[in-house]
């Protein structure tokens, strides 16, 4: 593979993901006011696993030993659906922010006025924002195509499962029987799944 286009196809991958990251910061928009919200040590509980699953695809391989090993042969069709599988993942995870509109917050929050929105993804799946970051990672993970790719994927799962739980705790809490009935009605992260 020529060298300016295997440099542009690395570079890729982590050029979504600062997209991204940007528009996850600065897009917010106008968002509804916090009536009650996780602790920071409960934030940590999520917030942490998450910034070593990230630190896990940004470190060079050097200092990782075994952890850069392959887990699977690297191809250009390999990084072709990883890169395929981040666009997608994260396109879903806006799309979905996108819907949840003025009750969107990064940590588990409960909104003034907040409401259950039960359309779009979220007709379909309670946490539809976390699931496309689940299938950006793994995208991330299959581009990267070593073994600590699929260790940070481990961390992500584990950390947004954690996150989902408190929030859905929260929400059985504030909207009872109503978020009980679309519990039954949907699937946390993956259909026919979780």
């Amino acid at each position: 593979m020529d060298a300016l286009l295997h440099l542009l196809l690395v570079n890729l991958i982590p050029l979504f993901w600062l997209a991204w990251l940007a528009y996850w910061w600065f897009g917010a928009g106008k968002l509804k006011a916090v009536e009650r919200r996780e602790s920071s040590v409960q934030r940590a509980g999520h917030a942490i696993p998450m910034i070593f699953a990230a630190l896990l695809f940004l470190l060079p391989a050097r200092p990782l030993g075994m952890l850069a090993a392959p887990f699977i042969a690297r191809s250009g069709i390999g990084y072709g659906i990883g890169l395929t599988l981040v666009m997608l993942g994260l396109g879903f995870a806006v799309q979905a922010r996108r819907h949840l509109g003025a009750n969107w917050s990064a940590m588990v929050t409960l909104k003034h006025d907040h409401s259950l929105i039960r359309s779009g993804p979220y007709r379909y799946l309670r946490h539809p924002i976390y699931t496309g970051m689940l299938i950006a990672f793994a995208g991330s993970a299959l581009a990267l195509g070593e073994w600590r790719g699929l260790l940070a994927m481990l961390l992500v799962v584990a950390a947004l499962v954690v996150k989902l739980r408190r929030e859905e705790c929260l929400m059985l809490e504030h909207f009872g029987t109503a978020y009980a009935d679309y519990r039954r009605a949907s699937w946390a992260l993956l259909p026919w799944i979780y």
